[in-house]
């Protein structure tokens, strides 16, 4: 006696739900990733190199997105429209106590400031100016590229050190990186602050001497690393560790020393400005430190945040430990050794 058929209909069905299921599954997972500048950043340079990225495209497709400055990333994040963040010392605190983002946590490193044999931000006076050390500057003008911004700080507590206040010893003005110069030679402020690439303007190198750095105000700086939400990377835990894997073998090329021709090119190229203003500094030991394994500095980071904490700018400070999540680099790095 034949069997009935009422059940092929429900074969079939359930076939192409499970096949949908499965192509749904294949989808490249969409990761939006924050930058505020770059070549210091390298989020919009990673995929510049072709042939780099085993898996973009695969299990991930990857969005850089510009801002204008770490605090609206900390707004793109708690408004779910942003995955990865690159924040620094300063900021993370921030995102952290005052936008409510306790489930954030550092998944990468971008770059390191102040580290013994690199680069560290120089503070500038004019070489006419008869401030031949920090106390010197009482009773003077400051600038700083904005109020409670890393370089700002990195002052503020380099001017502690040796016994002045803001207000009460000296005065702080603001002014954009590009026009620092302009400030220290129209004579507007007696300290300015240069980022790269203006820390190699001959200009600059000429009318001014450098009074301390980074280094010698705040030690080695935790300046700019990647963070996640921890929903994000439970969800997507594997199109990560892919993510982190192409963005460590890219970080590894750029840094090698046989590309460096070609590596400074192509950030020269995306930001429409000759390959001759980068190549004596960018990717060397006059650029900030990268780590080529993407792997923060937790230690120099807690210090870092425990003197913003000093500082008054936090109520107080972070654990560190707690809001990092390292096992995701430390998974993709196993892969390339």
């Amino acid at each position: 006696m034949p069997r009935p058929r009422f059940w092929l209909p429900l074969i079939s069905a359930g076939l192409l739900a499970a096949g949908s299921l499965s192509a749904a599954a294949q989808q490249p997972v969409k990761i939006r990733a924050g930058w505020v500048t770059t070549p210091a950043s390298l989020i919009p340079l990673i995929f510049a190199k072709p042939g780099l990225a085993k898996h973009h495209g695969k299990s991930y497709l990857f969005e850089p997105v510009y801002y204008a400055a770490s605090p609206l990333q900390i707004t793109a994040l708690a408004n779910d429209q942003l995955d990865i963040a690159a924040l620094g010392y300063s900021s993370l605190p921030l995102a952290v106590e005052n936008a409510g983002l306790a489930d954030l946590r550092i998944i990468a490193d971008e770059i390191q400031d102040g580290v013994p044999g690199y680069y560290a931000t120089p503070y500038w006076v004019r070489k006419d100016s008869g401030i031949d050390k920090i106390a010197d500057l009482k009773g003077k003008v400051v600038a700083t590229n904005g109020l409670g911004s890393g370089v700002d700080i990195i002052m503020r507590s380099a001017l502690r050190q040796h016994g002045l206040e803001d207000k009460r010893d000296y005065t702080v003005i603001e002014a954009p990186f590009p026009t620092q110069k302009a400030v220290l030679k129209e004579r507007k402020a007696d300290l300015i602050v240069t980022a790269l690439p203006f820390s190699y303007d001959a200009e600059v190198l000429e009318m001014a001497t450098v009074l301390f750095d980074s280094r010698s105000g705040f030690g080695t700086v935790a300046l700019s690393f990647w963070t996640a939400r921890q929903g994000f990377i439970a969800k997507n835990r594997a199109a990560l560790v892919d993510l982190l894997e192409d963005y460590v073998i890219a970080l590894r090329w750029y840094l090698d020393p046989a590309n460096h021709r070609e590596a400074t090119e192509i950030a020269a190229g995306f930001l429409k400005r000759p390959p001759a203003s980068f190549q004596d500094w960018l990717f060397t030991n006059k650029d900030f430190h990268r780590d080529r394994n993407a792997v923060p500095n937790l230690k120099a980071l807690q210090d870092n945040i425990d003197k913003v904490r000093d500082l008054g700018y936090i109520k107080a400070s972070l654990d560190v430990a707690k809001q990092a999540d390292l096992s995701l680099v430390e998974e993709a790095v196993k892969r390339l050794r």
